[in-house]
């Protein structure tokens, strides 16, 4: 590293830490859960499979229940913990986990799925720019991008169990059955539908009859996250309704078997009067062909011949102390996809950016309507964002 580039990355240092940004993945990062139950359940399938049991402290067992709920950061949880007496008892037991950059589900269920990076799965974002059309794709609806296993590559832990012969469930909704998000990061599991919670929690159950691994997936906390806040009354409720069923699951498992739970990523809710719009914005406009990612984590990518260092400049001269900006050269040196290999280096945007506080900024000229409304949003560094429960239960 030149004593140039030295500089550059003590400055962006300095930029972190003034914002609050968290160091994504690391010893406890969301993406050593999987490794670490394959190692518990006799398997070290991951390079880091030991190493990552002995950091989480995951007992031996043949047979373990992972339930991911979609939005529910730790500090969230912590927050509104009177909604949710069977984990607010269990909270302080073990020190959460680390998600993603960005931490939104796509980025961080490809890295829970593989035990790898987001610089290796290219699940950089809710939508990412394809390198082979130069288009906007979307990571989770699976629209405008090559088929899941061409983009993401790695193989996940399912797949490597399931060959091992460890049966693998994964109980969800019909319409994630065979979709591009769940065969880009969960492919290799049998899949077994179930719409309703109360339904999950059923099929788990009837699948924790046999020794293996069986993964749980809730999204409604998100969903309710998004629409209405995570300070509202409706997120508490579906907390409410989420923890109910997570203690009936609990006192049904067989003698033995290890839950445990966790979440993809956290959320805060948007400061409307800290919002940019790029489409209206000639100083955030200019130089940029095209937006990625979402109004927390942007990847910016250039027109051709345009200056990332000058883009960057501009867009912080515009945003302020509300977004940490730098090229990608300084992104991927700083850690902040981890290991990138060179076919995912071009869905990096050429400038990457990630909001601080409540800030957001939109493309009102690719998102929806509906999008711009959201009142819960996730994706950058902070610790609402970036920290997720890690509870673990014995049955």
């Amino acid at each position: 590293m030149t004593e140039l580039q030295a500089g550059l990355v003590g400055t962006l240092a300095d930029q972190e830490a003034a914002a609050g940004f968290l160091a994504p993945g690391g010893p406890r990062g969301l993406a050593r859960v999987l490794p670490a139950l394959a190692s518990a359940l006799g398997h070290d399938l991951h390079p880091d499979g030991a190493s990552a049991r002995r950091e989480l402290d995951v007992p031996s067992t043949d047979r373990v229940c992972v339930v991911l709920v979609d939005g529910l950061g730790f500090g969230n949880l912590t927050e509104r913990s009177g909604h949710a007496p069977f984990l607010r008892r269990r909270l302080d037991e073990r020190e959460p986990l680390t998600s993603t950059f960005p931490s939104t589900t796509a980025t961080a269920m490809g890295s829970f799925g593989t035990g790898a990076s987001p610089g290796r799965t290219a699940m950089l974002g809710y939508t990412v720019r394809d390198p082979a059309t130069g288009q906007l794709g979307n990571l989770v609806s699976w629209t405008g991008l090559p088929p899941a296993h061409t983009w993401q590559q790695v193989p996940t832990l399912f797949e490597q169990l399931s060959a091992a012969g460890v049966p693998v469930t994964s109980v969800g909704p019909q319409r994630f059955a065979g979709s591009g998000l769940t065969e880009a990061a969960l492919r290799g599991a049998t899949y077994r539908s179930a719409q309703h919670l109360p339904q999950r929690v059923d099929a788990a159950l009837d699948a924790l009859r046999r020794p293996g691994l069986v993964y749980l997936y809730w999204g409604d906390v998100d969903k309710v996250g998004h629409h209405h806040g995570w300070g509202s009354w409706q997120w508490g409720d579906e907390l409410e309704s989420f923890d109910r069923e997570l203690a009936r699951l609990a006192r049904g498992l067989p003698a033995g078997t290890s839950l445990l739970v966790t979440a993809d990523h956290g959320m805060v809710d948007v400061d409307r009067s800290r919002r940019w719009d790029v489409a209206r914005h000639a100083g955030l406009a200019e130089g940029v062909a095209l937006v990625a990612g979402e109004p927390r984590a942007l990847h910016l990518h250039l027109v051709d011949g345009a200056d990332p260092a000058a883009v960057a400049t501009r867009w912080r001269d515009v945003l302020g102390d509300a977004a940490v900006v730098v090229p990608r050269e300084q992104a991927v040196e700083g850690g902040w996809f981890g290991q990138v290999d060179p076919h995912v280096s071009p869905v990096v945007g050429d400038v990457v950016v990630a909001m601080t506080g409540r800030a957001t900024v939109v493309d009102s000229s690719t998102q929806t309507p509906a999008s711009l409304e959201l009142v819960g949003v996730h994706g950058s560094r902070t610790a609402l964002e970036t920290l997720v429960p890690f509870v673990l239960v014995t049955g």
